[in-house]
């Protein structure tokens, strides 16, 4: 009779090895798919930067044949002269905003329009006189410009391909050339002395305005004027000295990007492709939104934290990182129907009548961007914050009430110092963060292609400005792809991409510092 014997009993060892084996499986798959992901983030970021160096190293060699045109057809010669025809236009437009500040001050003390204009007719007498001071000036660059306009198009397509069809009635003219363009030089002379001498006698002449404010910026304006006189004498010898033939050096290219101050497209006298007023919008719209930003995203992390009760916590957590998920087109609609007409309106009130660059009369300006920017890092900064303050060790805190401190010495002398790095690591995402937003810096900034007149102070920041974002998003779909233009947008992304990059590296250095002193 057969019976059924029972299986062998496993060896504990053998099920051990087994188990091993499979927990190795598991760990090998696991290790495989993060490492594989990890892999293709660095590919796709190498790939990035390939992408924007390919699409860019173009972009260098032709700025230097654009700049040696601009020397060689003589528009850098009418450009010597053209910085004196701008400044002395900036002037008038200063006595302009002189003549505002006056009428400001009296409307307040109750004057009529027509005692206004009574009381302002010497003024305005000297301000048309100022401007008319450079008229001669400005027709002289006007001149020369059409010269040198002609002379660039017989260079750039010579002479057979810009002939226009010959008049019989009338004489051909003759071809635009260097000589003719210097031969204004005795011209010039003879126009800044006279415009020197008219200057200095309506500067000895001005009018006394009744307001301290008005008379304070008309001393500025005499004090520029005098300023502006004084360097007539350099752009005389800068004209003398100016040669055609010489070598424009091959880092003329990169130091123009990286330093000139104009950013001019699609001009048919010269196009210019200098960062520096869209890096100065970028810089000063993300450093007003870290003042609204910071303060509020780091407090509400450190009341959440360590104040908070359960059902606060539960109401105030959620709501602050659904701001995050609001649409950054929203966000701009947002600011130019309620937060810039908002700000212009509080602006032109009563109440702030004492602030000397208030009314402001551009409601898509810095300080607009800036505010919606904040309200976009708050999420980031809060998150991470109250990270950082929850990951102190319990002992640090529990060490400080035995030694008698309250709640309020607690925090603001062992959790907040013991998650500082914590802290700074998530300041600089959230500026990471707002330097690369596109959409709300392209409807709020303003899209002012130029420097901020940093001589108004506060007032530099109700300015409109345009960004290294909303420059790249405004103009690259209207490019000719491979142009001068579409390469000089793609070094701005370059410069964005090291930026950013720089800033992410920074904090993650900052991030592990932080962990390794809480370890």
């Amino acid at each position: 009779m057969l019976t059924a014997t029972a299986a062998p009993p496993v060896d504990p060892p053998a099920r051990k090895k087994k188990s091993r084996v499979a927990t190795g499986g598991r760990e090998t798959l696991i290790r495989l798919f993060f490492g594989g992901n990890a892999v293709v983030a660095v590919i796709v970021l190498v790939l990035i930067t390939l992408f924007l160096f390919r699409e860019g190293s173009g972009f260098f060699g032709a700025n230097l044949a654009n700049l040696r045109v601009y020397r060689t057809a003589g528009l850098e010669y009418v450009d010597i002269i053209r910085e004196q025809a701008d400044a002395d236009a900036s002037l008038s437009r200063s006595l302009s905003e002189v003549r505002v500040r006056e009428v400001r001050v009296l409307t307040r003390e109750g004057r009529s329009l027509e005692q206004i204009n009574a009381s302002l007719a010497p003024f305005d007498k000297f301000a048309s006189d100022f401007s008319s001071a450079g008229d001669d000036l400005a027709q002289l660059v006007s001149d020369l410009g059409d010269m040198a306009t002609a002379i660039k198009q017989q260079q750039m397509l010579g002479s057979d391909n810009v002939a226009e069809e010959k008049d019989e009635t009338k004489p051909e003219a003759p071809p635009a050339t260097l000589a003719t363009l210097r031969g204004s030089y005795p011209k010039y002379e003879q126009i800044c002395a006279t415009l020197a001498a008219n200057l200095s006698t309506l500067l000895a002449n001005a009018p006394t305005l009744s307001s301290s404010i008005a008379q304070s910026s008309l001393e500025t304006v005499k004090e520029r004027t005098r300023d502006f006189l004084s360097a007539f004498p350099d752009h005389a010898r800068r004209l003398r000295d100016w040669n055609p033939n010489r070598p424009v050096p091959w880092y003329r290219s990169i130091t123009s990007f990286l330093f000139d101050k104009r950013w001019i497209t699609a001009s048919f006298w010269q196009d210019w492709y200098g960062i520096v007023p869209l890096l100065a919008g970028s810089i000063m719209v993300s450093a007003v939104a870290l003042i609204f930003a910071v303060p509020f995203g780091v407090c509400s992390a450190i009341y959440v934290s360590e104040i908070a009760n359960k059902t606060e916590q539960t109401l105030i957590k959620p709501f602050i990182e659904f701001i995050a998920a609001i649409p950054s087109v929203v966000l701009g609609f947002f600011g130019i129907v309620v937060v810039g007409e908002a700000i212009r309106m509080a602006s032109a009130s009563r109440f702030l009548h004492w602030v000397p660059f208030f009314p402001i009369s551009e409601r898509l300006n810095v300080f607009t961007a800036g505010v919606l920017l904040a309200l976009m890092a708050i999420p980031t900064i809060f998150t991470l914050s109250e990270d950082a303050l929850r990951n102190v060790p319990r002992g640090f805190k529990e060490a400080s009430y035995a030694l008698g401190a309250n709640r309020l010495q607690t925090i603001l002398r062992v959790l907040v110092p013991a998650s500082l790095s914590g802290i700074v690591s998530a300041v600089l995402l959230g500026l990471g963060r707002v330097i690369g937003e596109t959409m709300v810096v392209l409807l709020c900034a303003g899209n002012r292609i130029a420097i901020p007149d940093f001589s108004q102070g506060l007032g530099v920041f109700f300015q409109p400005v345009h960004t290294m974002t909303g420059i790249i998003a405004q103009e690259m779909g209207e490019v000719v792809r491979s142009s001068i233009h579409y390469r000089a947008l793609f070094m701005v992304g370059l410069v964005l991409f090291a930026l950013t990059l720089i800033i992410n590296l920074l904090a993650q250095k900052i991030t592990q510092r932080y962990r390794m002193s809480i370890g």
